[in-house]
């Protein structure tokens, strides 16, 4: 073997060095072999990629830009689907499906749905111009849609849409128009007297056409109702339970008082009807009967005939007396008990819009004669029965015999098993009244107004 010698010392031996892809310094590649195919370590093994020599910083980036632009179109194209989906509504009483928002005109037009329109009309009905009335009339969940509307109105679903034909309407005219008055009537018999239905005016019109000049007589174009006053009884429809509302007129007295205090005692309940020029000097006793959970009402504000006395008069009494009752602290009423119990139908013509009932009575105690205590409750007693409305009064020249009958009349009553309950409380008791009337207020009707009394001679006609 030859013998070599080297330039430098074991200790200063050159060492061979790895270049990065694997092979040592200074070694040579191995060959490729013609038309075979290399894998680049690089290429997806998680190797680290050299910039230049034609490769991109990052070749996964094409595929993040193309998934983020699908799901953007996706979303696009949701929220396209979102806004222009189908939504089910009624359509003259059958399943439809529309378009979300489309308004009513287009559903009319996508749907060919043909209504005929109304005709132009003279103000006798003669024709003017076929076709020229309303194009077609709409109700949208029972509620009618000017046909200048059909564009704006839309649609989300759920709706119940009626589509028909149009209506005629009539030229352009003038109206002169007449009122007519309603009539009252008063029905029945008994001590409650209610308004049962309000009056309504009615209207009849003549029209002049202001293109065609015909006048046209169209007769009553709004019906007239007329008013109608009940008259009844009281008939609790308890089983197994009697009432008597015991009512006190005239008041209030020096001894009223002591009637409020007997009833507290004996666990019974009473309606006072006052007299209004007698509530101002006795403020304490009216508020006293409202605090105590008794009933009240007035007579009038004085002692008067309200039969004799002229509207404004009658108004005038029965105002002034409500006011008194409030301002001595007794609330609002409007339940009125007239001067020896007359309410003429002219009085309910002039004043039912001021009256929530009249009230008069059926047992009368005759305690007015002066009988004495004793009398005054045998005759309330022998004469009662269940739902009697009972006289009794509270004036200067009655109240000490009242005092004095009361207690008898109650412990005798409770015994034979009958409650003391105020008119309001008898009239909760029976079913066919007690949504019927109210004593605590007036529920006129907006459109109501008050009635005019026929004459003799209209009502044989």
């Amino acid at each position: 073997m030859p013998n070599y010698t080297t330039s430098y010392s074991t200790k200063n031996k050159p060492r061979y060095r790895k270049n990065t892809n694997g092979r040592l310094s200074g070694a040579r590649k191995p060959p490729r072999r013609r038309d075979a195919q290399y894998l680049r370590r690089t290429q997806g093994f998680g190797g680290r990629r050299r910039s230049g020599h034609g490769y991109g910083g990052n070749d996964r980036r094409p595929y993040a830009i193309i998934v983020v632009g699908c799901a953007f179109l996706l979303f696009v194209a949701s929220i396209v689907w979102y806004a222009n989906r189908s939504v089910e509504i009624t359509l003259n009483g059958e399943a439809a499906k529309v378009r979300i928002n489309s308004s009513i005109e287009r559903v009319i037009r996508e749907k060919e749905l043909e209504p005929r329109p109304g005709n132009l009309l003279a103000v006798d009905d003669s024709v003017l111009e076929k076709g020229g009335g309303t194009a077609c009339t709409v109700e949208l969940n029972g509620k009618a849609i000017d046909n200048d509307h059909l564009g704006e109105v839309e649609l989300t679903g759920g709706e119940k849409l009626e589509v028909g034909d149009g209506k005629d309407i009539y030229e352009k005219h003038d109206v002169e128009a007449t009122v007519i008055e309603p009539t009252l009537t008063i029905d029945g018999t008994g001590a409650l007297r209610f308004v049962q239905t309000w009056g309504v005016p009615g209207r009849s019109e003549v029209w002049t056409g202001k293109k065609t000049g015909i006048v046209a007589d169209r007769g009553v174009v709004e019906d007239v109702v007329n008013a109608e006053v009940t008259c009844t009884t009281i008939t609790p429809d308890t089983k197994g339970k009697k009432y008597i509302a015991l009512t006190f007129d005239e008041g209030p007295s020096s001894r009223t008082s002591e009637i409020l205090d007997i009833l507290k005692e004996k666990d019974a309940k009473a309606t006072f009807f006052v007299s209004g020029d007698k509530v101002a000097a006795a403020p304490a006793a009216v508020r006293a009967i409202a605090e105590s959970g008794n009933e009240l009402g007035t007579n009038a504000y004085s002692d008067v005939n309200l039969g004799e006395l002229s509207a404004s008069d009658l108004r005038s009494q029965l105002s002034d007396s409500f006011a008194a009752v409030k301002k001595a602290g007794g609330g609002k009423v409007s339940l009125v008990r007239p001067p020896f119990g007359e309410f003429s139908e002219q009085n309910w013509a002039d004043a039912m819009d001021m009256v929530s009932a009249v009230v008069s009575w059926n047992v009368d105690s005759g305690d007015w004669l002066l009988p004495g205590a004793a009398t005054v409750a045998d005759t309330v007693v022998g004469s009662v029965r269940n739902g009697s409305i009972v006289l009794l009064t509270d004036n200067e020249t009655t109240c000490a015999q009242t005092v004095e009958a009361l207690p008898q009349i109650i412990d005798r009553l409770q015994a034979e098993g009958y409650e003391f309950v105020t008119l309001s409380e008898m009239i909760a008791t029976d079913d066919d009244l007690k949504d019927l009337v109210d004593l605590s207020e007036v529920r006129m009707p907006k459109k109501a107004s008050l009635p005019a009394v026929q004459k003799d001679s209209e009502q044989g006609e």
